[in-house]
């Protein structure tokens, strides 16, 4: 608490927090409440700032496909925000440095991250202990590894996944339970 208004208890000048505008959505979204963009947006990095967020993939529109999703970024190369809700409720997910594909190795930069809103808002930035960010192939995705285990995988019918504390970014599981079945699956792009 500040004992004067403008300054905090060691003498600092109080600084207010900075108030994200809410960016506009190219599409509609099943998960993304006004709340859960602005926390977001508060997390992202600065080249993604004063874009619009529109909407590249969704389960409710495209189905349940892991090669759906890397169809629809084939000529996409900027971040991507996926965000999941899962059958108990939990909303979490990953910003990525660069569009999803499919790759033998792990690619993606520090900028990429894990979320989530479960039982409160969480962002989970890189450690820099691995360099573990995104690995896909046709049969399922992972963000962040180590010691065996993924920050958050799915598998190929985006259907099941897990979420498990890992290196890369030192998060704790994301949903209420390790094993989830997805609700809702939703890609966004900045344009």
């Amino acid at each position: 608490m500040c004992s004067q208004i403008g300054q905090c208890k060691k003498g600092l000048p109080f600084k207010e927090p900075i108030e994200f505008p809410l960016p506009d959505l190219i599409g509609e979204s099943d998960i993304l409440t006004e709340d859960r963009r602005r926390e977001l947006a508060r997390h992202l990095p600065a080249r993604t700032e004063g874009y619009s967020w529109a909407l590249i993939y969704s389960t409710s529109k495209h189905g349940f496909s892991l090669k759906t999703i890397y169809r629809n970024m084939v000529n996409y190369e900027n971040p991507v925000l996926l965000v999941i809700q899962d059958t108990d409720g939990s909303v979490f997910g990953a910003l990525t440095s660069t569009s999803l594909r499919t790759s033998d190795h792990f690619y993606g930069t520090g900028e990429t991250f894990l979320f989530s809103f479960y039982p409160e808002f969480r962002c989970f930035r890189w450690t820099g202990d691995n360099v573990y960010f995104i690995k896909g192939d046709t049969e399922s995705i992972a963000f962040g590894a180590g010691d065996g285990s993924f920050g958050l995988w799915l598998d190929g019918d985006l259907y099941h996944g897990s979420s498990n504390p890992c290196q890369t970014f030192g998060n704790p599981r994301l949903s209420k339970n390790q094993d989830f079945v997805v609700k809702t699956l939703e890609c966004w792009g900045f344009v």
